[in-house]
């Protein structure tokens, strides 16, 4: 997941700007620290509004319009979009790795100033590439709002609520002037799943190919292409869903994660330790690791045993991250009892501020496992929503796999809060002391969230039994027709 390499406390305002109508007065020793005004602080908080508009727009559609420059028609290009999100995901991962080392550093050593303009920097750098490079790209014509049709066809099937089933699927409603600006890669073809006829019998033809181009009104009558549309976003509803519960489980790294290496002892040698901030390195480099083994040795073994170019299909690639992702948790709960039983028999209980005598790569098996999960489930997951979404909604598909993102952080800080309010004792201690965490029981909430990721696996795992690829019907290579022999289901599975 992609975190922000640094976190804003309120020491931190007066280091935000280098121009000096926006830069607070910094603080020497015995000197009282002059608070940021409130002018200081509106450009703080409304650049970190422009960050998260700013990454909204790039993430969901940088990915989508990446593997949009392989030709699906071409069999020597479809093969490769899948390892374009292989690759799409290492470099992300390359990028957050050289945040938390190298932009930390310099934030900690030379300041915030540089800190948040190396990035700038960088950023103005990749926008004038881009445009440089505009004119190279394959770019699709935009062909209106998918959300238009959407509603379009909830308002058709509404009103044919109390019409009854068609009989023969062969009358259904197609126009195929209309939809090719949405189906330029294939078409999608009638499912028995989630049956409302868009068209009923005596009102239409199979095929009005050059005879209505504009269709009739489409909030009354639409086409079959368009209702599968629909179905495909309905039916990647509960895929969706899954994994949720996976980024629960990895944000625990930046909260309690974090306060474990804190506590224990991080040194490399006697005059440098490990930044308790730093641990993350060893989920990027395991999830780099992992992509490089997956991409040039996993896959390539895999498909001598089943056949498949991309040796495994995106669903099986998401169960085994989930299950590693339960392992991580599992592991964690058992080191943070090794942890306190270190810190009892060192007398440090009540000592929450002491480094215990216990190594810090302890935590590694956690760390490592939470990157080996994300290069299967998490690229598994992007690969799903791309493939998976209508041609017209490639880019809202990656959109919902950032917002799965979102909602498993709001997640845990639900579930955190939920611990602390059933867990509480009459004495005031709970499962998560805020200023004790060796008093705590920090691994019953490990254990909980690895029940609740197992109960999550067998949820998937029945999902992922009666997902209903989606059925295109595929255009031949150069030519305009399409075939009609067979159904394609999905053109990359």
């Amino acid at each position: 997941m992609v975190t922000m390499p640094f976190i804003f406390g309120h020491d931190q305002f007066n280091y935000i700007s280098s121009a000096a109508q926006f830069k607070a007065s910094p603080f020497k020793n015995n000197q009282v620290c002059k608070e940021a005004d409130s002018g200081q602080l509106a450009i703080l908080y409304v650049s970190l509004l422009l960050t998260a508009l700013g990454s909204g727009g790039i993430r969901p559609c940088v990915v989508s319009f990446g593997a949009d420059q392989f030709d699906e028609n071409d069999p020597k290009q479809k093969t490769a979009t899948w390892k374009f999100f292989n690759w799409y995901y290492f470099c992300m991962g390359a990028s957050i790795l050289v945040a938390n080392t190298v932009i930390v550093y310099i934030q900690d050593n030379v300041g915030w100033g540089w800190g948040l303009g190396v990035p700038t920097i960088a950023m103005a750098l990749s926008i004038i590439a881009f445009i440089f490079g505009y004119p190279l790209y394959r770019k699709m014509d935009p062909a209106g709002s998918p959300f238009t049709r959407l509603m379009q066809v909830c308002v058709a099937a509404y009103k044919k609520r109390k019409v009854a089933m068609v009989s023969d699927p062969k009358i259904l409603y197609e126009n195929e002037d209309l939809d090719a600006a949405i189906s330029v890669g294939g078409k999608l073809v009638h499912t028995k799943s989630m049956k409302r006829p868009p068209l009923v019998p005596g009102q239409g033809r199979r095929s009005d190919r050059g005879r209505q181009p504009q269709g009739p009104n489409p909030w009354k009558l639409t086409t079959v292409h368009r209702v599968e549309e629909l179905k495909s976003i309905i039916r990647m509803g509960p895929i969706w869903a899954s994994g949720i519960l996976l980024i629960t489980a990895y944000a625990q790294q930046n909260t309690f994660s974090l306060q474990q290496a804190k506590s224990m002892d991080r040194h490399l040698t006697r005059n440098f330790q490990i930044p308790a901030a730093s641990m993350s390195v060893f989920t990027q480099a395991s999830m780099l690791f992992t992509i490089v083994f997956y991409d040039r040795i996993f896959v390539p073994l895999m498909r001598k045993f089943t056949g498949l170019e991309r040796g495994i299909s995106f669903l099986t690639r998401m169960a085994i991250g989930f299950f590693i992702s339960l392992l991580a948790t599992l592991a964690a709960g058992f080191v943070e009892v090794k942890r306190k039983n270190a810190a009892l028999d060192h007398g440090l209980i009540d000592k929450p501020h002491d480094i215990i005598p216990i190594s810090v790569f302890w935590l590694m098996p956690q760390y490592c496992l939470h990157g080996m999960a994300e290069a299967y489930m998490s690229i598994g997951h992007l690969e799903f929503f791309y493939d998976q979404a209508p041609e017209s909604m490639r880019s809202t598909g990656p959109a919902l796999f950032w917002l799965s993102i979102s909602a498993g952080n709001y997640t845990s800080t639900l579930l955190v809060t939920l611990v602390h309010k059933y867990s509480a004792g009459a004495d005031g201690s709970n499962w998560l002391p805020d200023d004790n965490l060796n008093k705590g029981k920090l691994e019953y909430l490990y254990w909980l969230i690895t029940m609740l990721q197992f109960f999550n696996l067998i949820y998937y795992l029945v999902c992922a039994k009666f997902y209903t690829l989606k059925p295109i019907q595929a255009r031949k290579l150069g030519d305009d027709r399409e075939k009609e022999d067979g159904v394609e289901l999905t053109s990359h599975v």
